[in-house]
């Protein structure tokens, strides 16, 4: 573990876990609590996490979140928790709560009109295990376990029939771990952490955890009330304020929020 903020007491924020009036504990899926897998439905948590999770919603007093780039109803299964925790999937557009009621924000319809093209013109381009992945307001490429010679060639060719879409539209493409994603403006995970600190008392422990470079926001959203933190297994520049490493030291962190019932 890696202390990034020096203005940060990591040790005094971990003592004042058991005694804060509210805990959040607010985590990505992908690369943060799996490791990332080619077929994502394949895609388990590392050991110990899903244990480690009931743990914590057990003891009580812990509100967990998941915000995920996924559609959110790939999570439930994925994590197979005993209760179901609220999950804000493809990037804070979806908001599946732990009833099982999701909520849905929808782009304009030009930007839709524009995402179903973006997914006709790179037809020619799944081959060899690449893929797309539409959501409610994206298109994402993935390119992931690809040669890196095919990866720089896939790169410049979606790049090249995404770009002018983005420039017709308010579309917006951006980079991931592993891909590329074409996606409306409006929402994004720091919508979901603003969203939940919006009912949070004041002197809560809260954390973010996440691993891409589609958490920055997240990270940036929850600094002025808790902690970021990166989840890697390699350091990449980030705004987060403390870097684990999976799974060991992201264990390690998430057991300090099994806290004993009052």
């Amino acid at each position: 573990m890696e202390v990034l903020t020096p203005s940060l007491d990591f040790a005094a924020f971990v003592r004042r876990i058991p005694h804060a009036p509210q805990r959040i504990l607010m985590l990505d899926y992908d690369g943060t609590l799996a490791p990332f897998h080619q077929r994502p439905e394949l895609a388990a948590p590392y050991p110990e996490v899903l244990a480690v999770l009931n743990d914590i919603l057990r003891s009580g007093g812990t509100r967990i979140v998941i915000v995920s780039g996924r559609r959110a109803e790939e999570l439930p299964p994925l994590l197979a928790l005993e209760t179901r925790p609220e999950i804000w999937g493809s990037h804070g557009w979806e908001r599946l709560h732990p009833d099982g009621t999701l909520a849905v924000e929808q782009p304009g319809e030009a930007e839709r009109e524009a995402l179903e093209r973006a997914v006709q013109v790179l037809q020619p381009l799944l081959a060899n295990g690449a893929r797309i992945e539409r959501k409610p307001a994206s298109v994402a490429f993935h390119w992931r376990g690809q040669p890196a010679p095919a990866v720089a060639r896939l790169r410049a060719a979606v790049t090249e029939r995404w770009k002018p879409l983005a420039a017709e539209t308010s579309l917006e493409l951006l980079p991931f771990d592993g891909g590329l994603e074409l996606r409306a403006p409006g929402w994004n995970k720091q919508h979901a952490v603003k969203a939940v600190l919006a009912n949070t008392p004041e002197g809560s422990a809260v954390a973010y955890l996440g691993d891409d470079i589609t958490d920055e926001d997240a990270f940036s959203a929850i600094k002025p009330r808790g902690i970021a933190v990166l989840v890697r297994p390699r350091f990449r520049k980030t705004c987060a304020d403390v870097w684990l490493r999976p799974p060991r030291e992201l264990l390690a962190f998430m057991k300090h929020w099994r806290v004993a019932p009052r």
